[in-house]
This record gives structure tokens, C-alpha cells and sequence, in this order.
């Protein structure tokens, strides 16, 4: 593989013409005003002070704007590495928080340079390897994860629990012995969340939801009087109000960097939240940037590996002042291309609003009730997890839901890297039983034949995640030389991760303005109705 450092000079084929100020502005500001309770709800919920969010989302917009490879994408911190980055306070910290966080740090900075180094070996392609219901299966338990941490946060109740099991456990309790007040801003925000994408007015739905969780909490946030330590009465109960209620933030900028501590960097627990973070922040980044990528009527084509690297850069020096890890995150940047922004230049704008606002104005931050960002966060939870998602998969097939179901478990059972590695062994051994064979689990094998300018492939192996990557690029190497057709109607075995990638390798084609076609899939039988569901020939696989 080349270690040349990706090429960080305009491309003018992805950028299109120069850039359009006041687009990229516009976009910019609306998604300063989403990310910035998120990243203050992200930090939070994370276990850090909640300027490190801010801090990051600076970073990734001011730093990384110039030299990412995704244009269109939105760097900042992201609910999926709450987990992730909460564990590792609690874990490096032994009982000190700032220890804890501190350490943190150090551990952000070394993945940050992993992923410069996965960037400059060109490792952006690691995000097909994994099969689409282990991610899934991640980011569900993420999402229940999320949702049991913040919603005891949202009605005002400490829980006893850290684990993800013990603080399920808990909400039950939390419901009995909420604080009413501090529990009445986070259901008015859940509301608000729920209900306004049901409202089809064109100028409320230019309206961010978020934005209109701040403008409720705030105010009420002031009635309950929550800047000063008093108890009040409710139903002949007696409950406190206090300023920890609300987001605390230092009294300038600089004041909030913070150095990181390396003195636990070389023990177990420190390598492997190393390896988590830069394993889950790269595959969410690139899975992120991937979806970007389709849903851009432009078609702007991204450079992953160039974009990993900048990602990497971003993550070493966030961790070096103090800030959460970074992605490019799916949300904020799904707002940005709604919003119409033309190119890289919409993310630096967001970074910069962020920067004006905690710089001259962050007394208004100090006003946010703690429980509007929870509410935020357990509506991303919600999402994350969303019972949706079981039906979903199911739908592809049963085999996909064991899958699916087993990194679930997995993941809150235990941690994200032992619940992704049960996932992917429960997928191979599935595959393996479906007629998969041992023989070409890493390579497969393909026939080709040319004619009138046409690449013909006939695959002849089982075509599953674990050898994607060489299906791949046998088909890119075709695609050089013209059209290409694959023909599957001989492999014993093709999974749902490999039909889904190849039809994403399609519209790939078709961008370059070349054609890829996949035929013989009806001669296979799938194991469901699903478009991408297994496909497994009726004959007995080969020798």
C-alpha cells in the first residue's frame, strides 16, 4: 500500500466550481444551531466538561474544513462514541473524574494518529468489511446505551448503576422519584422532538427541532428559578433545585483547555479504548460520509482515505486541548446538505459560529437545563434503536437478525469491541453453514471474458463480507477498461453485505459514467423477499 500522504490540493472534480459564499454560510449557521446542544449534550453525557464539545466541533470545522475529503460532511462529536468515551472516564479514572477524563484525552490523541496512519495507507475501504447487521447491531446498542444514561438525567434522578444493565434497571425507580420540574423541561423537549416532523408547514420544517427544545427549556429553565440552590413542594413531596441543573461552562475559552495525562496510556484498559475509538470512530466516519455521498443530488465524489486522515487530524488535536473525539457526523450532516450547502466551506463556517458565540456570548449556554440536552440525547437513543430497526432487519432476513441481535447483547452485555467481534464470528459461522466454504473465505474466485468492449466476471465462490474487498477490486480493475457484467448465478452463496455493496458499486459506476451490472441473481434462491437478502444456490457448492 502507498504511505504518501493523501493529496490535500482543491480537486476541482469534486468540488465543482469555486465555492458560493452565501450558501455555504447559510448552511453553516443553521447547523451551528443544531450542533451546539448537541455537542454541549454529547460532552455531557460523555463524562467531560461541556465546552469539550464545543472545542471539537471547532476544531473539526476551522482545522479540518481544508484538508477533509468528504465536502459536504459535518465534523464534530457524535452520540455513537458516548459509550465509548464515558467508559474510558470511568474506567482510567479509578473514582476521579478529571482524572478519568484527563486520560481520556491521551487516549483520543493515539487514536486520532492511528487514523492518520489508517488515512495514509489508504485504509478508508475498512468500511466494507464489516457486514451492514453488526454496524447495525453497534449502533442499536449504542442507542439503548444512550437512552438508559440519559434519561435518568432527563427527569432530574441520580441512578446508583454505571453499567449499561444496572441503569435499565434503575429507570423504573427514576420514573417513581423524578423531579418534577426538571422532568417536566424533558418531556416538553422529548414533545417537541416527537412531534415536529409530524408538522408539514414549509416554514416550520426550515425550523431546527433542537433549536426549538432551547427556545422552551430556557425560559422554563428561568420560572423554576434553577441558577439558585431552593426546594420546593409537589404532591406533599419536597424536591431540590440547584445550578447543577444547568450547563457550566469556564468563563473564557482558553480557560477550558485541558492537557491530557499519558500515565495510564501503556495499561490494557488504556489500548483497548485506543482501539475502540479509532476502529468505531473511523467506521462511523466513513459510513457517514458514504451516506452523504448517495444523498447528494451533485454526486460529489469523496475521497475516504484522504478524509480519514484529516478526521485523524482533528482527533489528535482535539485530544491535545481538551475536546470530545470527532467523526464526520450523519445528522448535522444531513441538515447541511438540506441546507444547501455547495462544499467544504459550509463546515468551516459551522466551526466559526460555534467559536463567535462561546467566545462573546457564553453566559446564554450557562442558561441550557441540563435535562433539555438529555431529552436531545434519549431521542437520539430512541432513534438509534428504534424497534424499526428489528423489523427492518428482519424483513432481510432471520439470519441477519441473529446477527444483529447477537452485537446487540453483545455490545451492552459486555463492550462494543467484544459485541462487534461476537457479531462478526456469529456472521461467518452462519455463512460457513449456508455453503460459504473455507476455501475462499479471504479471496474469491471469479472467471473473466471480454468482448466488444464488455468485461464478462462469472463468480465462482461464495461472495460474502470477509472477501468483499477482493471481489472489489477485480471488479474496479475490469471497470478500467469499459463496462463491466458480473455474473453470480454460479456462486453457492452471496450475502446481504455483499449484494448491498455491490448495488452501491452501481451508482459508483454510473457516477464515472460506466456500467456495472449484476446479473443471475434469479437463479439463486433468497432465503427472503427483501431485494438484498441472501441469495444461495439450490446445487450443492463446489469442491
Amino acid at each position: 500500500m502507498s504511505a504518501s500522504l493523501p493529496d490535500t490540493a482543491p480537486r476541482p472534480s469534486t468540488e465543482g466550481r469555486a465555492p458560493r459564499w452565501q450558501p455555504d454560510l447559510l448552511a453553516g449557521f443553521l447547523v451551528f444551531l443544531i450542533a451546539l446542544p448537541l455537542c454541549l449534550g454529547i460532552a455531557m453525557a460523555s463524562g467531560f466538561p461541556p465546552v469539550a464539545g464545543i472545542l471539537t466541533a471547532i476544531v473539526g470545522g476551522l482545522v479540518v474544513s481544508p484538508i477533509m475529503g468528504a465536502p459536504l460532511t459535518i465534523k464534530g462529536p457524535a452520540a455513537g462514541l458516548i459509550v465509548i468515551v464515558v467508559g474510558a472516564v470511568t474506567e482510567l479514572g479509578d473514582g476521579d473524574a478529571t482524572l478519568g477524563y484527563r486520560r481520556t484525552l491521551a487516549c483520543i490523541v493515539l487514536a486520532g494518529i492511528l487514523q492518520v496512519g489508517l488515512g495514509l495507507v489508504r485504509a478508508g475501504r475498512i468500511a466494507d468489511f464489516f457486514p451492514s447487521s453488526v454496524v447495525h447491531g453497534m449502533l442499536a446498542a449504542i442507542g439503548v446505551i444512550i437512552f438508559a444514561k440519559q434519561i435518568h438525567v432527563m427527569l432530574g434522578v441520580t441512578p446508583h448503576g454505571r453499567e449499561p444493565l444496572e441503569l435499565i434497571s434503575e429507570i423504573p425507580s427514576s420514573l417513581r422519584n423524578l423531579n418534577p420540574e426538571i422532568a417536566l423541561i424533558g418531556a416538553l423537549g422529548i414533545g417537541i422532538l416527537l412531534a415536529m416532523p409530524w408538522i408539514k408547514h414549509p416554514f416550520v420544517k426550515k425550523i431546527p427541532a433542537p433549536l426549538v427544545v432551547l427556545a422552551v427549556a430556557v425560559p422554563l429553565g428561568l420560572v423554576f428559578d434553577l441558577d439558585h440552590t431552593h426546594t420546593y413542594t409537589f404532591a406533599h413531596s419536597e424536591y431540590e433545585i440547584a445550578p447543577r441543573f444547568l450547563v457550566t461552562l469556564p468563563n473564557n475559552l482558553l480557560g477550558a483547555i485541558t492537557l491530557p495525562d499519558w500515565s495510564a496510556i501503556g495499561t490494557g484498559t488504556a489500548i483497548r479504548y485506543v482501539v475502540m475509538l479509532t476502529l468505531v470512530g473511523s467506521i462511523e466516519s466513513l459510513l457517514s460520509a458514504r451516506a452523504i455521498d448517495q444523498l447528494d443530488t451533485r454526486k460529489l465524489k469523496s475521497d475516504y482515505d484522504r478524509d480519514l486522515f484529516a478526521v485523524g487530524i482533528g482527533n489528535t488535536l482535539a485530544g491535545l486541548i481538551g475536546g470530545l473525539p470527532m467523526i464526520a457526523e450523519i445528522v448535522r450532516s444531513s441538515a447541511n446538505l438540506s441546507a444547501g450547502a455547495r462544499s467544504r466551506w459550509a463546515n468551516f463556517a459551522h466551526g466559526g459560529f460555534l467559536l463567535v458565540f462561546v467566545a462573546f456570548v457564553p453566559f446564554l449556554i450557562h442558561r441550557i437545563p441540563l435535562a433539555a440536552l438529555a431529552a436531545m440525547l434519549v431521542f437520539t437513543g430512541y432513534r438509534l434503536a428504534s424497534p424499526g430497526e428489528l423489523v427492518k432487519t428482519y424483513k432481510i432476513g432471520r439470519e441477519q437478525l441473529t446477527v444483529f441481535l447477537v452485537t446487540t447483547v453483545g455490545c451492552i452485555a459486555v463492550d462494543l469491541l467484544v459485541g462487534v467481534a461476537l457479531g462478526i464470528v456469529t456472521k461467518l459461522l452462519i455463512e460457513l453453514a449456508l455453503g460459504a466454504g473455507v476455501k475462499h473465505l479471504l479471496e474469491v474466485a471469479v472467471d473473466r471474458e471480454e468482448a466488444g468492449g464488455t468485461t464478462y466476471l462469472t463468480l465462482r465462490s461464495a461472495g460474502i463480507f470477509t472477501n468483499y474487498l477482493s471481489l472489489k477490486a477485480i471488479i474496479r480493475e475490469a471497470g478500467k477498461e469499459g463496462s463491466v457484467v458480473l455474473d453470480i448465478s454460479k456462486s453457492p452463496l452471496v450475502d446481504h453485505t455483499t449484494m448491498e455493496r455491490l448495488h452501491d458499486l452501481v451508482g459508483e459506476f454510473q457516477h464515472d459514467g460506466k456500467t456495472f451490472r449484476i446479473d443471475g441473481g434469479e437463479r439463486l434462491a433468497k432465503l427472503s423477499q427483501h431485494p438484498m437478502a441472501v441469495r444461495r444456490s439450490v446445487l450443492p457448492p463446489p469442491a
